[in-house]
């Protein structure tokens, strides 16, 4: 029997897709792909974190103020490999975080928004 073993990818609209592409390139430090977007192969997040490197389809009630102060219904939630050089990357270029980092056994957390107020989760898995 077949069943779903990953997220195969993110398809989201922009304001400026090439705009915030650039803003994504520049701000987080990852390169575009050829096409429209971003490659995340998951060899290389699986090499650099064994045991935390995974995809999370994460569901939240209407109610939930998770994904707050953006009005979109979705987050991205994006591993990083040095949480504090991202977000001294990120506020080099004047992107401010949106709340005190978070650290837990599962990894560290920091979260800023992205020109279309979308909200990023930046994540660091343990290890």
């Amino acid at each position: 029997m077949g069943k779903v073993i990953g997220i195969g990818g993110v398809f989201m609209t922009c304001r400026d897709p090439e705009a915030t592409r650039d803003w994504y390139a520049r701000v987080l430090g990852i390169d575009p792909n050829d096409m429209c977007g971003f490659d995340f192969l998951h060899a290389d997040s699986a090499a650099r974190f064994p045991e935390g490197a995974r995809s999370i389809l994460g569901l939240f009630g209407d109610g939930s103020d998770y994904l707050a102060p953006s009005g979109l219904p979705f987050m991205l939630n994006l591993i990083v490999d040095d949480l504090d050089a991202v977000l001294a990357r990120a506020a080099g270029e004047g992107v401010a975080e949106l709340q005190p980092r978070e650290s837990h056994d599962y990894g560290a957390f920091g979260w800023i928004l992205d020109p279309d107020g979308r909200k990023l989760e930046l994540w660091q898995p343990p290890g």
